[in-house]
């Protein structure tokens, strides 16, 4: 195991001298049951709402899709 270990700290120090740093975030889980009822839900709650529209509306136009295919 040792050797494991060993190849996980070399590509870690590879990385931390490329200008890297590791970071730990936590997402919700989407297995787990009553997820995507709960999106609906919150979904739901902003269907209407003007604000939401909006705020999709200047991220779709600021959005940069150069290279992306559609």
């Amino acid at each position: 195991m040792s050797g494991v270990l060993e190849r996980v700290h070399k590509y870690r120090e590879k990385l931390r001298r490329e200008g890297m740093r590791p970071i730990q975030i936590w997402v919700p889980d989407t297995r787990r049951s009553g997820f995507s009822e709960e999106c609906r839900r919150q979904s739901l709650l902003v269907k209407h709402d003007p604000h939401e529209k909006e705020i999709l509306t200047f991220l779709d136009e600021a959005a940069d899709r150069e290279g992306w295919e559609a």
